[in-house]
């Protein structure tokens, strides 16, 4: 599956579990480090759980494997990685913290309800 369907599926979790503000960066032509970063929030440690976990199963169910997962126990900020796409799912302070659609301004940014 291409990466920019993997990025899709993600997308398609974090709306099913009502993630905030979700949306993907094509990071493309500018980085080597992901094609695609997925990003959202969530409210509390137990939304973003929930969203990850979503994320992974329905990634799973398509056979896209999971090659890293960080951040599980705090849940403040999750990090998924399926090598080409990472999905990133905050706690709202750590997003807004990090911002990392302001530190990775030069990517296209898809709004995933546009979608």
């Amino acid at each position: 599956m291409d990466a920019a369907r993997v990025a899709e599926l993600a997308a398609r979790a974090i709306v099913e579990k009502k993630g905030l503000e979700p949306v993907i960066l094509d990071l493309r032509g500018i980085t080597l480090i992901a094609d695609y970063f997925v990003i959202t929030s969530g409210t509390s440690a137990t939304q973003v759980q929930a969203i990850a976990g979503r994320v992974e199963e329905l990634l799973g169910e398509n056979g896209v494997k999971l090659l890293h997962r960080e951040g599980w126990d705090a849940a403040r900020w999750i990090l998924l990685d399926y090598g080409a796409v990472v999905v990133h799912i905050f706690r709202e302070e750590e997003r807004r913290f990090y911002d990392l659609e302001r530190l990775w301004r030069d990517a296209r940014v898809i709004k995933i309800d546009a979608m």
